[in-house]
């Protein structure tokens, strides 16, 4: 019997999938306990729909980060900051300060946890950063730090 999942079952399914069961297991277990429904037609109708949908979210998301990565891919931020008289940086530069810089030049929202930086910035000079836009698109942008005087 082909049933819908409504919740996980161990060694059955997650939420949402499509599976078959046996007749008895999903009479006697899975209904009762409200685990799973039977896929009817209107069962069958509103899983594709919410297949179509998540499917959809999904396209939408990979083009908008493909998008992106076309506007920041090689850009490169400058960063300002102040130093002490032997040319080392009071603290750092931080993926938080170069999620923002992203944020007001190109209105494009990162999370401070997606920008990955190959070493820590805390010298003058030029720098690259990985920028994790969506599973399996990133950008690399350049990091400019300069003196804040």
């Amino acid at each position: 019997m082909k049933v819908i999942l409504l919740q996980d079952v161990k060694s059955l399914g997650k939420k949402g999938e499509l599976v078959n069961a046996s007749d008895g297991y999903a009479r006697n277990f899975l209904f009762p306990k409200k685990l799973a429904k039977e896929a009817n037609a209107q069962a069958m109708n509103e899983y594709k729909n919410a297949e179509d949908s998540k499917n959809y979210k999904i396209a939408t998301q990979k083009a908008q980060a493909n998008h992106d990565k076309s506007l920041i891919e090689g850009k490169t931020f400058v960063m300002k900051a102040k130093a002490g008289s032997n040319g080392k940086l009071f603290g750092s530069i931080t993926a938080k300060e170069i999620a923002n810089a992203i944020k007001q030049e190109y209105s494009i929202n990162v999370d401070k946890r997606k920008v990955v930086l190959s070493t820590d910035i805390k010298t003058f000079g030029k720098f690259t950063a990985e920028v994790k836009l969506y599973t399996g698109i990133s950008a690399t942008i350049n990091i400019e730090v300069q003196n804040a005087e």
